[in-house]
């Protein structure tokens, strides 16, 4: 099986990169109207440039509604998931799919320098690795039909 390539800094430069947090302190109902109003599964829990955990929509199910909790009453630090796994931007996307495969999760903070420069998704290392596939196949057709410059 041939190992997807690339580093995390060319996957975040393709990506629309909003970096969505919340504070501890909030409310899991808060984190959860903002979810459904950005659109992902999971938010960064922030204080000021410090990751202190992540809360995605399993934490959500798992913790709160299976356990018979009010969203209004309980603060996102009861139930975020804490520490934080994460990955530079010196690092591969082979590594990222191994840490979230191995540690079934699918949302990647990407550190540097002590500081959150954006979040991967499992979707978003898919993307990758599908573009990065079409283009050797790309590649191979116009070797293969005589195109291919050189």
């Amino acid at each position: 099986m041939v190992k997807p390539t690339g580093l995390v800094s060319s996957v975040l430069s393709r990506k629309n990169s909003g970096v969505w947090s919340v504070s501890p302190e909030h409310t899991v109902y808060e984190a959860i109207e903002k979810m459904a109003e950005k659109g992902v599964g999971a938010l960064l829990v922030m204080t000021g440039d410090r990751l202190e955990g992540i809360l995605s929509e399993r934490d959500y199910a798992r913790k709160v509604i299976l356990q018979g909790r009010a969203s209004k009453t309980t603060l996102v630090k009861e139930i975020m998931s804490s520490p934080v796994m994460f990955v530079t931007p010196e690092q591969t996307v082979d590594e990222c799919m191994s840490i979230l495969t191995n540690n079934r999760i699918r949302h990647l903070p990407v550190m540097q320098n002590h500081r959150v420069v954006g979040v991967l998704s499992i979707g978003d290392l898919v993307k990758w690795i599908v573009s990065e596939h079409e283009a050797t196949i790309e590649t191979l057709h116009q070797y293969i039909s005589a195109s291919y410059p050189g």
